[in-house]
C-alpha cells in the first residue's frame, strides 16, 4: 500500500515540477533515489526536507515505526544518492547523524517546519536518525 501511495506522489511531483497536493500541498518535498542494499535496484522515495545552506536535511522517521525505513538501510550501504528538487536533479552524498547535539538541532528544525515529526519521535523508542544530503 505504501508503494502505491509513494508512486502517486512521485508521479504528481514529476508532472508538476515538485508541486504536490493533498496532505503535502505547500510543503517542501524532494525525491530521494537510493540503490537497494539487497537488490541493487534504484528505489525512489518522496521525503520532507529542510534546506540548510547547500545541504538538504531529511529524517528517517518511518512515521514513528520501531524500525528505520528501507531507504535509510540503502544509504548506509551506498551513500551516493540522487535528489530531485522541483525540476532539478542532483547527485548527493548521504551522511547519517544518529546522536548528539547536531542531530537534535537538525531534528528540531524539521519539527519547526512539520510539527508531526515530534509525534513520530514520541511514538518510537529508537532515536530517529537525521540524514544530511550534500550535493556534488
Amino acid at each position: 500500500m505504501a508503494d502505491d501511495w509513494n508512486s502517486r506522489i512521485i508521479e504528481e511531483f514529476r508532472a508538476n515540477h515538485g508541486e504536490v497536493g493533498g496532505p503535502f500541498a505547500g510543503r517542501d518535498l524532494l525525491l530521494l533515489s537510493t540503490i537497494g542494499a539487497k537488490t541493487g535496484r534504484s528505489r525512489t522515495t518522496p521525503l520532507a526536507f529542510v534546506r540548510d545552506g547547500d545541504t538538504f536535511v531529511i529524517v528517517a522517521s518511518n512515521a514513528g515505526a520501531p524500525t528505520n525505513p528501507d531507504w535509510y538501510h540503502n544509504i548506509r550501504v551506498n551513500p551516493e544518492v540522487t535528489v530531485e528538487i522541483g525540476a532539478e536533479t542532483v547527485n548527493a552524498t548521504a551522511t547519517p547523524i544518529t546522536e548528539g547535539p547536531e542531530r537534535d538541532c537538525r531534528y528540531a528544525a524539521m519539527v519547526r517546519v512539520m510539527p508531526g515529526f515530534a509525534e513520530y519521535q514520541e511514538k518510537t523508542d529508537r532515536v530517529i536518525p537525521v540524514v544530511i544530503l550534500t550535493t556534488q
